[in-house]
């Protein structure tokens, strides 16, 4: 092969990866923004409303062993990481469209276009896997071992006819 022309598709070859590289960089960088705008940082990683986000980064979205219950029974902020680990980017986009249990905003996620719920699966993903499982759900009436916040509506009217 003429040495210019394997030169220029080297040189073709390396512009493309580096455009793709750029496109990546750029969907992290959306991702991470959305992290942190959005909330998740609020629930899925342990301490971070209580230190005023000052939480390391490399601790982020680890999940928490604080529990949400209400009337659905107890969840558990999920450690994203691991989650993300296990699922393939056109698994995540199925799941972040499905209904999720309390407290977890899923009209949010609906909400969001393909090209945000990628950018937050490749910034999740770019983090790396770390931490442990949360905790299982815990059905209602079910025995909870760990702390949480009970999110049980209290002294609301009566329902006409019951």
């Amino acid at each position: 092969m003429n040495p210019i022309l394997k030169f220029a598709g080297v040189l073709v070859a390396g512009l493309i990866t580096t455009a793709a590289w750029a496109g990546d960089d750029a969907d992290i960088r959306h991702g991470r923004y959305l992290i942190q705008t959005s909330g998740c940082n609020d629930c899925h990683t342990s301490g971070f409303m209580q230190k005023d986000g000052n939480v390391p980064e490399s601790l982020w979205l680890t999940g928490d062993a604080m529990g949400w219950q209400g009337p659905w029974g107890t969840t558990y902020p999920a450690n994203l990481r691991l989650l993300f680990s296990a699922l393939s980017e056109k698994q995540w986009l199925a799941r972040a469209r499905q209904p999720m249990r309390p407290p977890m905003p899923s009209p949010s996620l609906r909400a969001m276009t393909d090209a945000d719920l990628r950018a937050i699966y490749r910034y999740v993903k770019s983090l790396g896997a770390k931490g442990q499982p949360a905790p299982a759900y815990v059905p209602p009436g079910g025995k909870v071992a760990t702390p949480y916040l009970d999110l049980t509506p209290k002294n609301l009217p009566a329902v006409a006819g019951k």
